[in-house]
Protein backbone atom coordinates (compact mmCIF):
# COMPACT_ATOMS: atom_id res chain seq x y z
CA UNK A 1 0.00 0.00 0.00
CA UNK A 2 1.46 3.31 -1.08
CA UNK A 3 1.25 6.25 1.28
CA UNK A 4 0.47 9.56 -0.33
CA UNK A 5 1.66 12.80 1.19
CA UNK A 6 -0.07 16.12 0.74
CA UNK A 7 2.28 19.07 0.07
CA UNK A 8 0.93 20.73 3.19
CA UNK A 9 1.84 17.75 5.35
CA UNK A 10 5.52 18.10 4.51
CA UNK A 11 7.20 20.28 7.10
CA UNK A 12 9.29 23.00 5.50
CA UNK A 13 11.53 25.40 7.41
CA UNK A 14 10.22 28.94 7.80
CA UNK A 15 12.34 32.07 7.73
CA UNK A 16 13.02 33.67 11.13
CA UNK A 17 10.54 36.35 12.20
CA UNK A 18 12.09 39.79 12.57
CA UNK A 19 10.94 41.48 15.76
CA UNK A 20 11.07 45.24 15.42
CA UNK A 21 12.83 46.54 18.60
CA UNK A 22 10.94 49.83 18.32
CA UNK A 23 7.59 48.14 18.06
CA UNK A 24 8.23 45.61 20.82
CA UNK A 25 10.05 47.87 23.24
CA UNK A 26 9.00 47.79 26.87
CA UNK A 27 7.99 51.44 26.97
CA UNK A 28 5.17 51.63 24.46
CA UNK A 29 3.92 55.07 25.51
CA UNK A 30 6.87 57.48 25.51
CA UNK A 31 6.54 61.04 26.64
CA UNK A 32 7.00 63.95 24.27
CA UNK A 33 9.94 65.15 26.39
CA UNK A 34 11.39 64.73 29.87
CA UNK A 35 10.01 67.90 31.39
CA UNK A 36 7.50 67.66 34.26
CA UNK A 37 3.91 67.84 33.13
CA UNK A 38 4.80 66.97 29.54
CA UNK A 39 1.80 65.59 27.64
CA UNK A 40 1.86 61.87 27.06
CA UNK A 41 1.94 61.10 23.38
CA UNK A 42 0.66 57.77 22.06
CA UNK A 43 2.52 57.86 18.74
CA UNK A 44 5.89 56.25 18.25
CA UNK A 45 8.34 55.58 15.48
CA UNK A 46 8.13 52.46 13.38
CA UNK A 47 10.56 51.44 10.65
CA UNK A 48 9.16 49.39 7.80
CA UNK A 49 10.97 47.43 5.06
CA UNK A 50 12.82 49.75 2.75
CA UNK A 51 13.96 52.01 5.55
CA UNK A 52 10.97 54.36 5.41
CA UNK A 53 10.16 55.70 8.86
CA UNK A 54 6.85 57.13 9.87
CA UNK A 55 4.82 57.79 12.95
CA UNK A 56 1.84 55.61 13.46
CA UNK A 57 -1.17 55.21 15.66
CA UNK A 58 -4.26 53.07 15.59
CA UNK A 59 -6.18 56.30 15.02
CA UNK A 60 -4.03 58.91 13.33
CA UNK A 61 -1.09 58.75 10.92
CA UNK A 62 1.21 61.71 11.56
CA UNK A 63 4.06 63.11 9.51
CA UNK A 64 7.55 62.42 10.75
CA UNK A 65 8.96 65.11 12.98
CA UNK A 66 5.79 65.74 14.98
CA UNK A 67 6.80 63.74 18.06
CA UNK A 68 7.26 66.85 20.18
CA UNK A 69 4.27 68.83 18.89
CA UNK A 70 1.56 69.78 21.40
CA UNK A 71 -1.27 67.26 21.43
CA UNK A 72 -3.90 69.94 20.75
CA UNK A 73 -1.93 71.14 17.72
CA UNK A 74 -2.08 67.62 16.27
CA UNK A 75 -5.87 67.53 16.38
CA UNK A 76 -7.98 68.84 13.49
CA UNK A 77 -8.55 72.58 13.63
CA UNK A 78 -12.30 71.93 13.62
CA UNK A 79 -12.08 70.90 17.28
CA UNK A 80 -12.60 73.93 19.58
CA UNK A 81 -9.63 73.60 21.93
CA UNK A 82 -11.18 75.88 24.53
CA UNK A 83 -13.43 73.01 25.63
CA UNK A 84 -10.44 71.41 27.36
CA UNK A 85 -9.79 74.57 29.38
CA UNK A 86 -13.36 75.09 30.59
CA UNK A 87 -13.08 72.80 33.69
CA UNK A 88 -10.00 74.71 34.90
CA UNK A 89 -11.83 78.01 34.51
CA UNK A 90 -14.85 76.70 36.41
CA UNK A 91 -12.58 75.40 39.18
CA UNK A 92 -10.98 78.84 39.53
CA UNK A 93 -14.39 80.42 39.91
CA UNK A 94 -15.54 77.88 42.49
CA UNK A 95 -12.37 78.42 44.52
CA UNK A 96 -12.62 82.19 44.17
CA UNK A 97 -9.11 82.32 42.75
CA UNK A 98 -8.01 85.46 40.91
CA UNK A 99 -7.66 85.50 37.15
CA UNK A 100 -4.27 84.28 35.87
CA UNK A 101 -4.06 87.60 34.00
CA UNK A 102 -3.92 89.56 37.28
CA UNK A 103 -0.62 91.38 37.65
CA UNK A 104 0.44 90.70 34.08
CA UNK A 105 1.18 93.21 31.33
CA UNK A 106 -1.22 93.13 28.38
CA UNK A 107 -0.55 95.08 25.17
CA UNK A 108 -3.57 95.60 22.91
CA UNK A 109 -3.37 97.06 19.41
CA UNK A 110 -6.39 98.74 17.89
CA UNK A 111 -7.36 99.68 21.44
CA UNK A 112 -9.17 102.91 20.55
CA UNK A 113 -12.48 101.18 19.71
CA UNK A 114 -14.28 97.89 19.17
CA UNK A 115 -12.76 94.61 20.27
CA UNK A 116 -9.50 96.21 21.36
CA UNK A 117 -11.20 98.77 23.59
CA UNK A 118 -13.34 96.20 25.38
CA UNK A 119 -10.44 93.77 25.67
CA UNK A 120 -8.63 96.51 27.58
CA UNK A 121 -11.60 96.95 29.92
CA UNK A 122 -11.90 93.19 30.54
CA UNK A 123 -8.17 92.84 31.23
CA UNK A 124 -8.24 95.82 33.60
CA UNK A 125 -11.12 94.29 35.58
CA UNK A 126 -9.07 91.10 35.86
CA UNK A 127 -6.19 93.05 37.42
CA UNK A 128 -3.83 93.39 34.45
CA UNK A 129 -1.74 96.40 33.50
CA UNK A 130 -2.95 97.47 30.05
CA UNK A 131 -0.82 99.05 27.32
CA UNK A 132 -3.04 100.70 24.71
CA UNK A 133 -1.82 101.08 21.11
CA UNK A 134 -3.64 102.82 18.24
CA UNK A 135 -3.23 105.74 15.86
CA UNK A 136 -5.73 108.15 17.46
CA UNK A 137 -4.15 109.58 20.60
CA UNK A 138 -7.32 111.32 21.81
CA UNK A 139 -9.32 108.08 21.66
CA UNK A 140 -6.56 106.25 23.50
CA UNK A 141 -6.71 108.83 26.28
CA UNK A 142 -10.46 108.28 26.56
CA UNK A 143 -10.03 104.51 26.87
CA UNK A 144 -7.19 104.95 29.39
CA UNK A 145 -9.44 107.11 31.59
CA UNK A 146 -12.08 104.39 31.54
CA UNK A 147 -9.50 101.77 32.47
CA UNK A 148 -8.34 103.84 35.43
CA UNK A 149 -11.96 104.40 36.47
CA UNK A 150 -12.26 100.61 36.68
CA UNK A 151 -9.30 100.57 39.06
CA UNK A 152 -6.79 99.41 36.47
CA UNK A 153 -3.45 100.68 35.21
CA UNK A 154 -3.09 101.98 31.67
CA UNK A 155 -0.43 103.48 29.42
CA UNK A 156 -1.05 104.82 25.91
CA UNK A 157 1.12 104.63 22.80
CA UNK A 158 0.08 106.34 19.59
CA UNK A 159 1.52 104.33 16.70
CA UNK A 160 0.78 103.63 13.05
CA UNK A 161 1.46 99.90 12.67
CA UNK A 162 1.94 100.28 8.92
CA UNK A 163 5.09 102.32 9.61
CA UNK A 164 7.95 99.91 10.29
CA UNK A 165 10.17 102.48 11.98
CA UNK A 166 7.30 103.55 14.24
CA UNK A 167 6.74 99.92 15.26
CA UNK A 168 10.43 99.47 16.07
CA UNK A 169 10.37 102.64 18.19
CA UNK A 170 7.25 101.36 19.98
CA UNK A 171 9.02 98.10 20.86
CA UNK A 172 12.03 99.94 22.28
CA UNK A 173 9.85 102.23 24.37
CA UNK A 174 7.59 99.48 25.73
CA UNK A 175 10.51 97.25 26.73
CA UNK A 176 12.30 100.16 28.38
CA UNK A 177 9.26 101.25 30.40
CA UNK A 178 7.60 97.92 31.23
CA UNK A 179 10.03 95.12 30.52
CA UNK A 180 8.58 92.04 28.85
CA UNK A 181 4.97 91.98 27.67
CA UNK A 182 3.06 88.94 28.95
CA UNK A 183 0.10 89.03 26.55
CA UNK A 184 0.14 90.67 23.12
CA UNK A 185 -3.26 91.07 21.44
CA UNK A 186 -2.81 91.75 17.72
CA UNK A 187 -6.23 93.25 17.12
CA UNK A 188 -5.68 96.27 14.84
CA UNK A 189 -6.90 95.55 11.33
CA UNK A 190 -8.54 96.72 8.16
CA UNK A 191 -11.30 95.06 6.13
CA UNK A 192 -12.12 95.60 2.45
CA UNK A 193 -15.20 94.11 0.77
CA UNK A 194 -14.64 94.17 -2.98
CA UNK A 195 -14.77 91.44 -5.61
CA UNK A 196 -11.72 90.63 -7.70
CA UNK A 197 -13.46 91.83 -10.87
CA UNK A 198 -13.62 95.31 -9.33
CA UNK A 199 -10.03 95.21 -8.05
CA UNK A 200 -8.01 95.02 -11.26
CA UNK A 201 -6.71 98.57 -10.83
CA UNK A 202 -6.74 98.58 -7.01
CA UNK A 203 -3.63 96.64 -6.03
CA UNK A 204 -3.20 99.11 -3.20
CA UNK A 205 -6.10 97.32 -1.48
CA UNK A 206 -3.86 94.26 -1.13
CA UNK A 207 -0.91 96.35 0.03
CA UNK A 208 -2.92 98.21 2.67
CA UNK A 209 -4.53 95.11 4.15
CA UNK A 210 -1.24 93.22 4.26
CA UNK A 211 0.50 96.20 5.88
CA UNK A 212 -1.90 96.49 8.83
CA UNK A 213 -3.17 92.90 9.13
CA UNK A 214 0.08 91.01 8.59
CA UNK A 215 3.33 92.99 8.36
CA UNK A 216 2.53 95.25 11.32
CA UNK A 217 1.60 92.54 13.85
CA UNK A 218 4.45 90.28 12.72
CA UNK A 219 6.98 93.09 13.16
CA UNK A 220 5.59 93.98 16.59
CA UNK A 221 5.52 90.36 17.72
CA UNK A 222 9.07 89.69 16.58
CA UNK A 223 10.24 92.76 18.46
CA UNK A 224 8.63 91.64 21.73
CA UNK A 225 9.35 87.92 21.32
CA UNK A 226 12.95 87.82 22.67
CA UNK A 227 11.84 89.30 26.01
CA UNK A 228 8.99 86.77 26.23
CA UNK A 229 11.41 83.93 25.65
CA UNK A 230 13.87 85.31 28.16
CA UNK A 231 11.26 85.40 30.94
CA UNK A 232 9.93 81.95 30.04
CA UNK A 233 6.36 83.03 29.28
CA UNK A 234 4.49 84.89 26.59
CA UNK A 235 1.14 84.76 24.87
CA UNK A 236 0.26 86.15 21.45
CA UNK A 237 -3.42 86.52 20.52
CA UNK A 238 -4.10 87.07 16.82
CA UNK A 239 -7.60 88.39 16.15
CA UNK A 240 -8.38 86.72 12.84
CA UNK A 241 -11.75 85.88 11.22
CA UNK A 242 -13.95 82.90 10.52
CA UNK A 243 -13.52 83.90 6.87
CA UNK A 244 -10.13 82.18 6.77
CA UNK A 245 -12.05 78.92 7.25
CA UNK A 246 -15.00 79.47 4.90
CA UNK A 247 -13.07 81.53 2.26
CA UNK A 248 -15.89 84.05 1.85
CA UNK A 249 -16.06 85.77 -1.56
CA UNK A 250 -15.47 89.53 -1.98
CA UNK A 251 -12.95 89.57 0.88
CA UNK A 252 -9.90 88.26 -1.00
CA UNK A 253 -7.45 90.95 0.12
CA UNK A 254 -8.68 90.95 3.72
CA UNK A 255 -8.83 87.18 4.16
CA UNK A 256 -5.48 86.61 2.47
CA UNK A 257 -3.84 88.89 5.04
CA UNK A 258 -5.70 87.23 7.93
CA UNK A 259 -4.78 83.77 6.64
CA UNK A 260 -1.16 84.88 6.59
CA UNK A 261 -1.12 85.95 10.26
CA UNK A 262 -3.12 82.82 11.19
CA UNK A 263 -0.52 80.54 9.60
CA UNK A 264 2.43 82.55 10.88
CA UNK A 265 1.06 82.43 14.42
CA UNK A 266 0.54 78.68 14.32
CA UNK A 267 4.13 78.11 13.20
CA UNK A 268 5.41 80.48 15.88
CA UNK A 269 3.58 78.44 18.53
CA UNK A 270 5.25 75.24 17.36
CA UNK A 271 8.71 76.75 17.23
CA UNK A 272 8.59 78.67 20.53
CA UNK A 273 6.73 76.10 22.63
CA UNK A 274 9.78 75.07 24.67
CA UNK A 275 10.34 78.74 25.59
CA UNK A 276 6.90 79.01 27.18
CA UNK A 277 5.41 81.10 24.37
CA UNK A 278 1.78 80.39 23.43
CA UNK A 279 -0.16 81.61 20.39
CA UNK A 280 -3.93 81.69 19.97
CA UNK A 281 -5.65 82.45 16.66
CA UNK A 282 -9.14 83.79 17.41
CA UNK A 283 -11.39 83.32 14.38
CA UNK A 284 -14.25 85.62 15.26
CA UNK A 285 -17.56 85.66 13.46
CA UNK A 286 -19.43 88.89 12.91
CA UNK A 287 -18.76 91.43 15.68
CA UNK A 288 -20.55 94.78 15.92
CA UNK A 289 -17.68 97.24 15.70
CA UNK A 290 -17.04 100.52 13.84
CA UNK A 291 -15.21 98.50 11.17
CA UNK A 292 -18.44 96.88 9.90
CA UNK A 293 -20.63 99.97 10.40
CA UNK A 294 -20.40 101.12 6.73
CA UNK A 295 -21.78 97.76 5.53
CA UNK A 296 -25.56 98.17 5.61
CA UNK A 297 -26.12 94.47 4.90
CA UNK A 298 -24.82 93.70 8.40
CA UNK A 299 -27.27 95.94 10.26
CA UNK A 300 -29.87 93.21 10.86
CA UNK A 301 -27.45 90.29 11.10
CA UNK A 302 -26.92 88.49 14.38
CA UNK A 303 -23.52 89.45 15.70
CA UNK A 304 -21.45 89.34 18.86
CA UNK A 305 -21.12 92.66 20.64
CA UNK A 306 -17.72 94.24 21.19
CA UNK A 307 -18.18 93.74 24.95
CA UNK A 308 -18.75 90.01 24.47
CA UNK A 309 -15.73 89.80 22.18
CA UNK A 310 -13.55 91.53 24.78
CA UNK A 311 -14.65 89.07 27.45
CA UNK A 312 -13.85 86.19 25.12
CA UNK A 313 -10.33 87.53 24.54
CA UNK A 314 -9.85 87.64 28.32
CA UNK A 315 -10.91 83.99 28.62
CA UNK A 316 -8.44 83.11 25.89
CA UNK A 317 -5.66 84.90 27.79
CA UNK A 318 -6.58 82.85 30.87
CA UNK A 319 -6.82 79.46 29.13
CA UNK A 320 -4.10 79.74 26.42
CA UNK A 321 -5.71 77.46 23.80
CA UNK A 322 -4.08 77.18 20.36
CA UNK A 323 -7.25 78.24 18.55
CA UNK A 324 -10.76 79.51 19.11
CA UNK A 325 -13.46 80.03 16.52
CA UNK A 326 -17.10 80.47 15.63
CA UNK A 327 -19.08 77.24 15.00
CA UNK A 328 -20.08 78.43 11.51
CA UNK A 329 -16.43 78.69 10.61
CA UNK A 330 -15.77 75.09 11.63
CA UNK A 331 -18.83 73.89 9.67
CA UNK A 332 -17.68 75.80 6.60
CA UNK A 333 -14.18 74.38 6.95
CA UNK A 334 -15.55 70.84 7.15
CA UNK A 335 -17.80 71.39 4.11
CA UNK A 336 -14.84 72.65 2.11
CA UNK A 337 -12.99 69.41 2.87
CA UNK A 338 -15.88 66.99 2.40
CA UNK A 339 -17.73 68.62 -0.51
CA UNK A 340 -15.46 71.18 -2.20
CA UNK A 341 -17.48 71.48 -5.42
CA UNK A 342 -20.75 71.98 -3.60
CA UNK A 343 -19.10 74.53 -1.32
CA UNK A 344 -17.74 76.45 -4.31
CA UNK A 345 -21.21 76.51 -5.88
CA UNK A 346 -22.80 77.82 -2.69
CA UNK A 347 -20.13 80.48 -2.28
CA UNK A 348 -20.52 81.55 -5.92
CA UNK A 349 -24.24 82.06 -5.36
CA UNK A 350 -23.42 84.08 -2.26
CA UNK A 351 -20.97 86.16 -4.31
CA UNK A 352 -23.72 86.98 -6.81
CA UNK A 353 -26.13 88.11 -4.09
CA UNK A 354 -23.81 90.38 -2.07
CA UNK A 355 -22.98 93.76 -3.66
CA UNK A 356 -19.51 95.27 -3.62
CA UNK A 357 -18.62 98.08 -1.23
CA UNK A 358 -18.61 101.54 -2.79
Amino acid sequence: MTTRYSPRSISTPRPPVHRDPLRHSADKRPRADNTPGSPRVGWRSRRRPGGRERLWSSRVGLPAGCEDAPVLDLLPSALPATVTATPARLLRRLRGAPSPVAGRTVLVTGASSGIGEHTAYAAARAGAKVLLVARRAEELDRVAEQVRALGGQAATYSCDLTDGEAVDALVVRVLAEHGAVDHLVNNAGRSIRRSLSESADRFHDVERTMAINYFGPVRLTMGLLPAMRAQGFGHVVNVVSWGVQIKAPKFSAYLASKSAIDTWGRILAREARSDGVHVTNMRFGLVKTPMIAPTKEYENQRAMTAEQAGQQVLRIMEDLPPAWGHPVGYVGEAMGLLAPRLTDAVMHRLHQRIPDAR
